[in-house]
């Protein structure tokens, strides 16, 4: 990211929403949206004023998303109303939205990876030639200038399957800017974003605040919600409870606004007995990825994996499961050194992995829950002279989804349409029904609201407790500090210090995943 400075995002404090503008420029009245066999929206409403950053929170499966997707045209209301700027509104698609000046940053990136960034971001609005053909110069000139303006370090010409998933998510908040909306929907715009991006993108946000823009930010972290948020909006299951100033409220009443209950315990780490060592690893590295990270894990142990993004976590947990071999170093599995260089090996060794990026690497987004949920097990324990004990897996799997409070009419539902919260905890499921000795987790609470957070920490430290070794990988600090016996860090690609619980505290670690 360029060193150049944007102008500061206004405090949300020194501009209050409802001083600014009494008119809006959004509004959602009455509406109503049904899936097979689950009602998503009831009867909601929400009202966006411009120049303000408006919050939506709520448990995953709460309609936030549902309803943003009626915003952006994505979805059709059952019932109900839409107005911009007071006039009514009918929306037949993503492209009408646009048109009438709402645009959207979904959660799950929605880029063309063998397309370059400025394709990506003017597709359908390429700057045409005399003959008719795309201006590829003027194409670059217009993505470069879009650049400049949000300060962002990226080659227009690059292919967006080079980049990272922070720069792809730059790019995705590029696009939106562009089509100069007057209203701009962000779903967990930060979700992949280091300290230092985020903080990028709230001076882009406060650009336009102060432009009269109106932004909807969804987001799970309660942090960014007071440092940016004007007014915050609260949905509990597929209904509409409140409205509040931000400056009115504490992160307190809004965990009880979503769930309905308090949540006392957000990281309920319990003191289990340490085992013996279950896997060795010594020296391991990828080239140009990262070299000579060594470290034992426990029977019972949760060791947390921290360091900025970039410093090569996720590809240590590749390495490990046999996504991308290693190319230096050893593995052993209880004192015996194993080859592991495909994931049905570390399988094969009691291992289980979450990956980062649940669409990507995750889930199979067409195929139905049962299907999601079975992949890693069906061959293993589920096939008896060569037939499949259709009603014994689906017994498993239903009480695995009932026992990780999947929100689902059925099994047969198709997992693109769970929120992303419950294909998370689909996947979860997935690799438990493995029964693993060392589960690997990358960014398991990612995009996840803080009730199931606290329900998938207590899985964690009970899965320690049987004496399952954890290795748990995570940016956000205080989980890694909340959750972990030892914290491993890293820093470009390299090792650079283990650190007791007892003596973990956030200076050490950023000190350490800075060096």
């Amino acid at each position: 990211m360029s060193s150049a400075t944007l102008e500061a995002a206004p405090a949300a404090s020194d501009t209050p929403a409802v001083e600014r503008s009494t008119g809006y420029l959004l509004e959602v009245r009455g509406v109503r949206k049904a899936f097979p066999g689950v009602v998503a929206l009831d009867d909601v409403q929400f009202k966006l004023r411009p120049g303000t950053v408006h919050a939506l929170m709520g448990e995953n499966g709460a309609g936030k998303s549902t309803l943003m997707k009626i915003i952006a045209g994505v979805y059709i209301p059952d019932q109900g109303e839409l107005r911009v700027k007071g006039k009514p509104l009918t929306l037949t698609g993503p492209l009408d939205a646009l048109e009438n000046g709402i645009a959207m940053i979904h959660q799950e990136l929605n880029l063309m990876p063998f397309m370059t960034v400025a394709e990506n971001i003017w597709i359908r609005r390429e700057p045409l030639n005399r003959f008719g053909f795309v201006d590829h110069a003027e194409l670059r000139r217009r993505t470069q200038a879009l650049f400049d303006r949000l300060v962002i370090d990226i080659d227009p010409e690059t292919e967006v399957r080079s980049l990272s998933v922070a720069s792809r998510q730059m790019v995705e908040i590029a696009k939106a800017v562009s089509f100069d909306s007057d209203v701009l929907i962000m779903d967990e715009p930060t979700s992949a974003l280091t300290d230092k991006e985020v903080a990028h993108l709230f001076r882009i946000i406060g650009q336009l605040r102060k432009a009269g823009k109106g932004i909807v930010y969804i987001t799970h972290k309660m942090n960014e919600l007071f440092e940016i948020a004007d007014e915050v909006s609260v949905f509990r299951d597929g209904k509409y409870i409140d409205t509040r100033l931000s400056s009115e409220l504490t992160r307190d009443d809004i965990i009880k606004m979503m769930v309905g209950r308090e949540i006392t315990q957000m990281f309920p780490k319990e003191e289990v007995p340490i085992g013996g060592v279950v896997m060795s690893v010594k020296n391991l590295g990828v080239e140009g990825l990262f070299r000579d990270v060594t470290f034992d894990l426990r029977a019972g142990e949760i060791l947390g994996l921290a360091g900025l993004v970039g410093s090569g976590r996720s590809n240590v947990a590749e390495a490990l499961f046999g996504v991308v071999p290693a190319t230096t170093g050893s593995i052993a599995i209880n004192g015996r050194t194993v080859v592991i260089d495909t994931p049905a090996a570390a399988m094969k060794h009691g291992m289980a992995f979450l990956t980062e990026d649940r669409k990507d690497t995750g889930c199979f987004l067409s195929l139905d829950i049962l299907a999601n949920m079975d992949t890693a097990v069906l061959s293993q324990r589920y096939v008896k002279f060569g037939f499949v004990q259709s009603a014994q897996l689906q017994r498993d799997c239903e009480a695995m989804a009932q026992s990780m409070r999947v929100k689902t009419p059925t099994l047969a539902e198709i997992i693109q349409n769970l929120s992303g919260g419950n294909q998370q905890k689909v996947l979860i499921g997935r690799w438990l029904l493995t029964k693993p000795k060392i589960l690997i987790l990358d960014e398991p609470t990612r995009g996840i609201d803080v009730g199931a957070k606290a329900e998938i920490h207590r899985l964690v430290s009970q899965l320690a407790g049987q004496g399952v070794a954890v290795l748990m990988i995570s940016s956000e600090m205080p989980e890694v500090l909340g959750m972990s016996d030892r914290v491993m860090v890293m820093h470009e690609g390299r090792m650079t210090g283990i650190v007791e619980r007892k003596d973990a505290d956030q200076v050490r670690i950023m000190e350490l995943a800075s060096q």
